[in-house]
């Protein structure tokens, strides 16, 4: 069996890299999808594709709904769903992708640092498994892929 895996959340560091390498390295039987990771494509989508806007709020929202087509879809098609919460930003779309998740029933694995524990600990008690690092997000990968 082929598994999905989409990585969703926190976009300014290479983890996702980090966890296809070693998965690929390691020859699981997963294939990854990701939501659009280039910053400014993501929230300019909106504007560039259906025009401009004079309010802030109107360009985000035809960004959010583009974007959205790609990450609903993709979360809907996954076997498991890995939601990382960086150590910067607020991101409100992660948790967004992690409730989407797990109100759909799929398998979530959430990967923060031990000091976002407390701020995530409804998001966290959703989860079937809380990584620190995308080392155990490949080896809880390796586990539940080939040791059926």
């Amino acid at each position: 069996m082929e598994w999905s895996v989409y990585l969703s959340g926190e976009i300014h560091s290479n983890w996702r890299d980090q966890i296809e390498t070693e998965a690929k390295k390691q020859e699981l039987p997963v294939t990854f999808a990701t939501p659009v990771t280039d910053h400014s494509a993501s929230d300019n989508c909106g504007v560039l594709i259906l025009g401009d806007e004079e309010k802030d709020f109107w360009k985000d929202h035809k960004g959010a709904k583009l974007n959205a087509i790609r990450t609903r879809t993709q979360i809907e098609l996954a076997d498991i769903v890995v939601v990382k919460f960086g150590e910067k930003y607020r991101q409100w779309n992660a948790a967004f992708d992690a409730g989407y998740a797990a109100a759909l029933g799929k398998k979530l694995i959430i990967l923060h640092p031990p000091e976002h524990t407390h701020a995530l600990k409804e998001v966290d008690a959703a989860a079937l498994a809380v990584a620190e690092t995308p080392e155990q997000v490949v080896s809880i990968l390796k586990y539940v892929t080939t040791r059926l």
